[in-house]
């Protein structure tokens, strides 16, 4: 299928963004990648200057496109609140100056009833500040997204990967419904077309509600590693984030932002979506061993 007009990536470089990229592209959709450095753009579509932290750099960006999806974070700064405000409220007017007609924007999992972390916080914050110039906004929330480069993938692999044995804190029997990153890419291609979408809030997820605790057993069960846990309720979120820069790659300040997000349950309590743009979503095992063999395949090539 062809799209009548371009269609924006914020945040194309990134963990999702780049697959999404190469998912429109691939269903014949005019992809237009929006970076700060176009000149070095490696993925599909094609590269313009844009940068969410620069209102000024937006217009040009986004001109003449029809639609935009925005998948941009400021999680390593410990000022990510105001940042990502200011970034989603931006894009927003940028968007309605020039005409889009509908912006996709991938949020995050968590009931409004629950006292949500500062993370999920702002995550609903920029729902509304996309939209908070008229354009309609679609938002897919998810939990934790399973594949090659995901932040909170590269958490638990590595973990698992490191750690024959771990003390965990209580997060570790927090429910979520992780979801393979082909899955999330395939909703949100699928809501683009989609008037059923226009404006509207969808959970996300793969088909398995299960505890942090259980994920971690399961990788290191597919993986034939030994993995002893130990819990430890007095185990802080600020102990516990230093505690994943040891042993992950993960920088501290993401690493709270994330730990304190595991203290609220992420799953799906509506699941409109499917019915929305149907198909049967990856089960967990099999998600974490296309993620396991994509880490393999890169590593070959590098």
């Amino acid at each position: 299928m062809t799209s009548s007009g371009p269609v924006l990536v914020a945040g194309a470089s990134g963990f999702v963004g780049r697959r999404l990229c190469r998912a429109l592209t691939a269903a014949g959709h005019d992809v237009r990648a929006i970076t700060r450095q176009p000149d070095g753009y490696p993925g599909e579509g094609k590269p313009v200057y844009g940068d969410v932290h620069d209102a000024s750099s937006l217009g040009q960006a986004v001109n003449g496109c029809r639609a935009a999806y925005y998948l941009v974070h400021s999680l390593a700064s410990k000022d990510f609140e105001r940042l990502d405000a200011q970034a989603a409220r931006a894009f927003g007017w940028a968007a309605a100056e020039a005409g889009v007609e509908r912006i996709v924007y991938l949020g995050g999992l968590g009931s409004d009833a629950d006292q949500l972390s500062s993370h999920l916080r702002s995550r609903r914050e920029v729902e509304g500040l996309l939209g908070a110039s008229g354009v309609p906004v679609t938002v897919l929330r998810a939990g934790i997204i399973v594949g090659d480069g995901g932040i909170s993938w590269e958490m638990t692999r590595q973990l698992v990967h490191h750690l024959p044995a771990m003390v965990t804190p209580r997060w570790v029997r927090t429910k979520t419904q992780p979801i393979a990153i082909a899955d999330v890419v395939r909703y949100l291609v699928g809501v683009l077309n989609e008037p059923r979408a226009l404006g509207r809030v969808f959970d996300i997820g793969g088909p398995e509600v299960m505890e942090y605790v259980t994920m971690l057993r399961r990788v290191a069960r597919l993986q034939k590693r030994p993995l002893v846990i130990v819990p430890v309720p007095l185990l802080t979120p600020g102990l516990s984030s230093r505690w994943l820069s040891l042993v992950t790659d993960v920088n501290t300040q993401t690493g709270r932002s994330l730990v304190d997000s595991m203290i609220n349950e992420v799953v799906v309590h509506d699941d409109t979506i499917r019915s929305i743009v149907p198909f049967e979503p990856m089960g967990y095992d099999e998600a974490v061993r296309v993620a396991l063999r994509e880490r393999a395949e890169h590593a070959d090539t590098r």
